[in-house]
């Protein structure tokens, strides 16, 4: 009985036996499982990826005047931003501008051809987008060498500027349309006082174009409106005539890319110059000069161009044939005004055409405050509710309001005299020693006028410091503030001694008429350093005149102010001596200080505002006394390696 196995001998061996074996089947199924992980990431290491990759499509933007120059400036910057946001592709978006429609003679077009033609040879892009009728037109006469086969998009081009015979089955046509009886007729709605339209165009062969067909399109309108050309001004007179301009007359901004003499213009610089100085209000058709300088009315709207331009160069860049792609000419939308021009010429808004859109129009007080005004009102009906059994409790309030607006006011009053008081001293030291040399120059070509025979070539030379001192004045002003605000400086690469030396110019003629020797000895070698070449002067004029100072208190016999520059070691160094009575040693301490001065005229705050700069150039500034007598003032700043 003893050697056999038996139900109750076995079931306690089973029981016992259970867990290693649940644990060698569990490590067994987690082996293969890791061995399986490895073998799969192992395999697609070895795998080649066939992810589909695409590639970047290379677009080439062609301008016509440049990328600045307005209105087709903006279209180009609408478009690509819109293509790309479209766009499912990368793009390469590459950019030329023509330029040659821009000038009265335009010189030849080979040397852009055969850059184009170098830069593209063998890589053409995969489309081209033409804005403006120029490159338009450059795109068509010279497709074939450059562009052979490439898609087209004419875009921004006005539908009589198309060249039909020379369109191929490769060219997408997005053409708007000039409506100049529209755009007349709009004037004379707004304000139907108008008799006369001065036309301000320029003199390019593009813009003599378009002279004969507006004026070939107005002739309706010949009874009711007389139309002046400025095309043969310079734009220079266009502004002298739109500031004494006639009543009843307003201006008409066409295009200005070159004037009648040869001048170029950039951009809507010219607009903004025209808007300055006229007398009357301007209106255009090209949505890119709204919204600062033209009254509005029914102009292009660069929205729909960029719409159809970008769903053309989508539909050809994905492989749709061009001459499946069609357009009508876009033209003008709705007409739009600038609230702020009606409000400047007194246009009435019952004058505007239905359906017309005002922007910019200021909110009125109802519109910007209103739940504010409710809440007033509310608060105000419940205190009429209550005021009958609060009299004394109002009169008490009402003397603390006035008296808590009495110390407001105060508190506001010394707060700006502070404030003005500070900006004030600073600008004005600043500005004493320009001043002082323009007074000087002033005197003293005053006195060779009163002589028999004046030096006039001297009197141009005094007049050319007056102005180089003016413009230092302005420049002063400027960057001073700058300092006192902690603002960066305009720093660039510097030669220092020419820098001191173009200082000691500006500082000899105050030195002369006070009886000083002022002598300079520069260094021998070049000492670059970075920095503000005027705030250097600034400081180093500062020094100058303050040593000129001291020599005129104390009356010295021996009159001389040192100036002297080294290098010394990874350091560039000015010296400013003189030959006064030194500073007192209890004052060499306070010196740099805000507000401390020796002199009973002085601010105390050209010496501080010197030092501010010099640490501000990364330097240092220090003042001492010399054995000999006299006070010395050391600038140092870092040598650029």
């Amino acid at each position: 009985m003893s050697g056999r196995l038996t139900i109750g001998s076995v079931k306690p061996w089973l029981v016992s036996a259970a867990p290693r074996r649940y644990a060698l089947l569990l490590a067994l199924l987690l082996a293969l499982l890791l061995a399986a992980c490895v073998f799969s990431a192992s395999v697609r290491a070895d795998e080649p990826d066939f992810t589909p990759r695409r590639e970047a499509k290379r677009v080439l933007i062609l301008h016509s005047f440049g990328r600045e120059f307005r209105p087709w400036s903006e279209y180009a910057r609408s478009i690509k931003a819109e293509l790309e946001r479209q766009s499912p592709w990368p793009l390469d978006i590459q950019e030329h501008t023509l330029l040659t429609a821009r000038f009265n003679n335009p010189g030849p077009e080979a040397p852009f051809i055969e850059y184009l033609a170098s830069l593209y040879q063998g890589t053409l892009p995969d489309i081209v987008i033409s804005i403006g009728a120029p490159a338009a037109r450059f795109v068509q006469r010279y497709r074939s060498k450059l562009f052979p086969g490439t898609p087209t998009v004419l875009t921004v081009v006005e539908q009589r500027l198309v060249n039909r015979f020379d369109l191929t089955e490769d060219d997408v046509v997005v053409s708007v349309r000039n409506d100049f009886m529209a755009a007349f007729k709009n004037i004379v709605q707004v304000m139907p006082d108008t008799r006369t339209v001065a036309v301000v165009i320029g003199a390019s062969p593009l813009e003599k174009y378009w002279i004969d067909e507006v004026a070939h399109e107005l002739k309706p309108l010949g009874d009711r409106l007389a139309i002046v050309w400025y095309s043969d001004l310079s734009f220079e007179e266009i502004l002298k005539r739109a500031a004494k301009l006639p009543p009843h007359t307003v201006l008409f901004w066409g295009l200005m890319s070159v004037d009648a003499a040869g001048i170029v213009h950039e951009g809507d610089i010219a607009l903004r110059s025209l808007h300055a100085v006229a007398n009357a209000p301007i209106f255009s058709y090209q949505e890119a000069f709204f919204g600062g300088s033209t009254v509005g009315g029914p102009m292009h709207a660069t929205e729909e161009t960029t719409r159809k331009t970008v769903d053309a160069a989508i539909r050809l860049l994905g492989g749709e044939k061009p001459s499946s792609i069609k357009y009508e000419p876009i033209g003008f939308a709705a007409p739009k005004y600038d609230w702020r021009e009606l409000q400047r010429w007194g246009i009435s808004e019952s004058n505007l055409p239905a359906g017309s859109e005002i922007v910019f129009r200021e909110p009125t007080v109802w519109e910007s405050y209103r739940w504010q005004m409710l809440l007033i009102a509310a608060i105000i009906l419940v205190q009429a509710g209550l005021i009958s059994g609060l009299l004394s409790e109002r009169h008490r309030r009402q003397v603390a309001e006035v008296e808590s607006r009495q110390r407001l006011a105060e508190l506001a009053h010394a707060n700006r005299y502070s404030a003005v008081g500070e900006l004030t001293t600073s600008i004005a030291h600043e500005l004493n020693q320009p001043l002082g040399s323009i007074l000087t120059n002033t005197e003293t070509a005053e006195l060779m006028l009163n002589a028999a025979t004046p030096d006039l070539a001297e009197v141009r030379h005094i007049l050319a410091d007056i102005r180089r001192d003016d413009q230092r004045a302005s420049e002063v002003i400027r960057r001073l503030r700058s300092v006192l605000r902690k603002s960066p400086f305009e720093i660039r690469n510097l030669e220092l001694n020419g820098t001191v030396l173009e200082a000691i110019g500006l500082a000899a003629a105050v030195a002369e008429g006070r009886g000083i020797a002022l002598s300079y000895v520069p260094a021998i070698s070049d000492l670059p350093v970075k920095g503000d070449p005027v705030q250097l002067q600034q400081v180093i004029l500062n020094l100058i005149i303050n040593a000129m100072d001291a020599i005129a208190d104390a009356e010295m016999k021996k009159r001389e102010v040192s100036v002297t520059t080294f290098r010394v070691g990874n350091q560039a160094e000015i010296r400013i001596s003189d030959t006064g009575p030194g500073i007192a040693a209890g004052d060499i301490a306070n010196v740099f200080n805000p507000f401390f001065t020796t002199k009973p005229e002085g601010m105390g705050m050209g010496l501080a505002i010197a030092k501010t700069i010099v640490e501000a150039h990364h330097g240092t500034m220090a003042a001492e006394n010399l054995t000999a007598g006299g006070a010395l003032f050391t600038v140092r700043l870092p040598i650029v390696r």
